[in-house]
């Protein structure tokens, strides 16, 4: 069986790229971090790490380990959490991932209230698009998150996990004040297939979920413009250069710029 404490020293110069850096982080001495590569390479028969002038990459084989081995740590450290629950234990703590319109929104009120109503209970929140979080979520590295799917793309989640819906958060265009469709009362998005549009990143899930809404209704969008700060998708609509589509959680601040149906 592989040693723990070996696959963390392995997975620590992994993630800092060199021998010392992992030995200061550890509190190890360098010695200590070489030999724990070196047994871990003999208990594996595998090359695990190679150095070259960038620094220490792994190999194939290490790569994989450390992936397993993210995974042992997270799992390790939820059975010593649910261990302590179980022991009657008051204090401990929350690791919560959330997307950054709801962690803007949602998440300041809620966290404030369990605080108040579990002050022993250490509170971490992070934030990320679902496809980062939902593998360290799957991985142990979170208790809890707070993600968001499209209709039609339904992902189930891994084994353990449960979820549960909260709400519904509606896409509205935005278009510029001065636009000749911002006053019309019945806007339909094929009425906006000449346009120009500002959306995130072309990789990300809402700029899929516009593609494929446009596609939907017979016509591909003709995105000029990229970002993944909603304030920014707004300050561009509102200089006229494009439209887009925004969900209701980013719109708490309006761009006075701009209108939203």
């Amino acid at each position: 069986m592989l040693n723990l404490g070996r696959l963390k020293v392995l997975s620590e110069v992994v993630s800092k790229g060199s021998f010392s850096a992992a030995a200061e982080s550890l509190s190890y001495t360098q010695s200590a971090v070489s030999q724990a590569i070196a047994r871990l390479e003999s208990e594996t028969g595998a090359t695990l790490v190679v150095r070259d002038r960038r620094g220490v990459r792994p190999t194939p084989a290490g790569a994989t380990l450390v992936t397993h081995a993210e995974e042992i740590f997270g799992r390790v450290e939820a059975a010593e959490a649910d261990l302590a629950a179980v022991l009657g234990v008051r204090s401990g703590r929350l690791r919560v991932a959330s997307f950054p319109s709801a962690g803007a929104t949602l998440m300041p009120l809620a966290v404030a209230a369990f605080r108040a109503s579990y002050p022993g209970i250490s509170l971490t929140l992070a934030e990320g698009e679902p496809e980062e979080m939902a593998p360290r979520l799957k991985a142990g590295e979170f208790d809890l998150a707070l993600l968001f799917q499209f209709s039609g793309v339904r992902e189930r989640p891994g084994t353990g996990l449960r979820s549960t819906k909260l709400l519904d958060d509606p896409m509205h265009v935005a278009l510029p004040a001065e636009h000749p469709l911002a006053r019309k009362r019945a806007l339909r998005l094929v009425d906006l297939r000449d346009e120009d549009w500002v959306q995130t990143s072309a990789s990300s899930p809402c700029a899929r979920h516009v593609v494929r809404s446009c596609l939907a209704a017979g016509f591909e969008p003709n995105a000029t413009f990229e970002s993944d700060d909603y304030e920014t998708v707004q300050g561009l609509v509102a200089a006229g250069v494009g439209v887009a589509l925004i969900p209701r959680l980013a719109l708490t601040r309006v761009h006075r710029g701009i209108v939203v149906r």
